[in-house]
């Protein structure tokens, strides 16, 4: 079993009209958002959300895929990192 982490999910949605598909992937993936901002720029049509997840690496990482695929969106992510067990002498 994977460790969980905290980490930061960064989306730039270049075109409103994606912005309900966005959505729907974090409603699915919900669980794991923590908190979240959202700053839309209507005069552009666009929009930057972030998330503060909590989760296991191969669900962070499903989230972001599904979120990457969704044409006009641009999606990136920061994970604390694993803790190494120190092995004993």
């Amino acid at each position: 079993m994977e460790e969980e982490r905290i980490g930061f999910i960064g989306i730039v949605i270049d075109d409103l009209t994606q912005a309900s598909r966005v959505n729907q992937v974090i409603s699915q993936y919900q669980r794991m958002v923590t908190g979240r901002i959202g700053v839309p720029d209507h005069d552009r049509n666009r929009a930057v959300i972030g998330l503060l997840v909590q989760g296991e690496d191969g669900n962070v990482g499903a989230f972001t895929a599904k979120l990457g695929n969704i044409p006009g969106v641009q999606v990136k992510s920061a994970m604390t990192k694993s803790e190494r067990k120190e092995k004993l002498p």
